[in-house]
């Protein structure tokens, strides 16, 4: 059917393990670290968690948005090569923004459909080594011309088609949606709440893989590694969550005149990896982290981008024949706190299902790797509380929406 977005069904897909190294802000321990060294971390401890020897996989997807080194080509095949894959297997770089995490999945799922048996995805993202760019000097500099030297990190949040920035977008669904300052503040502190209990619960732990200082080899070429800025010996959780209250959100200026979207209430910038092993649930060994069912992806006006995932939730229910009522959790990502507050009012989705340990708001938003963050929270909840399906979805900077449907495995009706 045209028109209506890109809906996929996978029969027998599972996600074997996945982990992810903490979230750390921006500039703090992971900063110099080259975000293919966190993928080769990632890639290496998810299938040493699976209990899979290397050489058994015959797919390597990777994602990283932007070039946070000069060898970022090579991330998807030195990931691969690193993480002890074997050499004649392929490597693939995948893209789609935020929800590049969930697409490295969704192409796993496809390509099972052939003759691959085991995928490893791996998402990395150096936010602290986005470049300061120059596009236009290639030539050389003119005599009193224009240079032009820009921070990418910044200026990669704007769009030229509407003229927008990403937060500015977040202002445009608030006014559409009827959310005030005091609404969308009040969401953000819930969200640090949420993720502040649930380290101290210690609900990320089983996902949570330890960073350290180390060297990475690999026969017959140059090592890589991790180096610690700051002298770290190591990092083990998240490093954004933190206490705040109404009244220290509410002092901060808004991004925009007459705008509700603040440095406070917009997800954190942080540095990360994450990775997913997926396979065929029928040759699975072990209990499996999830099933996957389904993916959704669609366009929305840029203009409006972050309601994205409530076009793509809607699909994904329609066309698995779910009900909203049916889904046990909901890990919808934290771009803004507007957008999400205009994505569960367009569903009526009730805070009691979504986002319940926090979201990027709290703990941060690791472009590439956000997605599988997101999969890897929600089927570790589906297991803890016996529920059945969830659902994580994300904007997508440009207008789009993407969903995806996971059913724990150890569901028991």
């Amino acid at each position: 059917m045209s028109g209506v977005g890109q809906y996929s069904a996978f029969a027998d897909v599972a996600i074997y393990a996945a982990v992810r190294t903490p979230w750390v802000d921006l500039g703090g321990a992971l900063a110099q670290v080259s975000p293919i060294d966190l993928g080769i971390k990632v890639g290496r401890e998810v299938l040493a968690r699976a209990g899979v020897d290397p050489l058994a996989v015959d797919s390597v997807l990777a994602g990283s948005m932007a070039q946070a080194s000069f060898d970022a080509y090579l991330l998807p095949r030195h990931v691969g090569l690193y993480s002890g894959v074997a050499q004649s297997v392929p490597a693939l770089g995948v893209q789609r923004i935020c929800a590049t995490g969930f697409e490295l999945l969704r192409q796993a799922a496809e390509q099972l459909r052939d003759e691959v048996q085991l995928a490893l995805c791996v998402a990395s993202e150096s936010m602290s080594r986005n470049p300061i760019a120059a596009y236009t000097h290639r030539d050389g500099f003119r005599l009193g011309g224009e240079v032009q030297f820009k921070d990418f990190l910044w200026e990669a949040l704007y769009d030229p088609a509407p003229g927008l920035d990403m937060i500015a977008t977040a202002d445009h669904l608030a006014r559409r949606y009827g959310l005030s300052r005091e609404a969308v503040d009040r969401y953000a502190c819930e969200s640090h709440q949420r993720a502040l209990q649930a380290q101290r619960d210690g609900a990320w732990a089983e996902e949570i893989v330890t960073v350290d200082n180390q060297v990475f080899e690999l026969e017959g070429y140059q090592p890589r590694g991790i180096s610690l800025a700051h002298r770290a010996a190591a990092v083990t959780q998240d490093s954004h969550p933190r206490p705040t209250d109404l009244a220290a959100l509410a002092r901060l200026r808004a991004v925009h005149v007459n705008g509700v979207q603040t440095a406070g209430n917009s997800c954190a910038v942080v540095d990360g990896a994450a990775a997913a092993l997926v396979g065929r649930a029928s040759a699975c060994t072990r209990p499996a982290l999830a099933q996957l069912l389904a993916s959704a992806v669609v366009g929305v006006a840029p203009e409006f981008m972050g309601i994205g995932p409530a076009p793509a939730i809607r699909l994904l229910l329609q066309r698995s024949g779910l009900s909203l009522d049916e889904i046990g959790r909901f890990e919808i990502n934290e771009a803004q706190a507007a957008q999400v507050l205009a994505v569960a009012q367009e569903l009526q989705l009730d805070s009691a299902r979504l986002n319940v340990q926090g979201g990027s708001l709290a703990v941060g938003h690791p472009l590439a790797a956000t997605g599988l963050r997101l999969v890897m929270t929600l089927a570790r909840q589906l297991r803890r509380h016996n529920l059945r399906y969830g659902i994580a979805a994300a904007c997508v900077g440009g207008g789009q929406g993407m969903a995806l449907l996971i059913e724990n495995p150890a569901y028991r009706g």
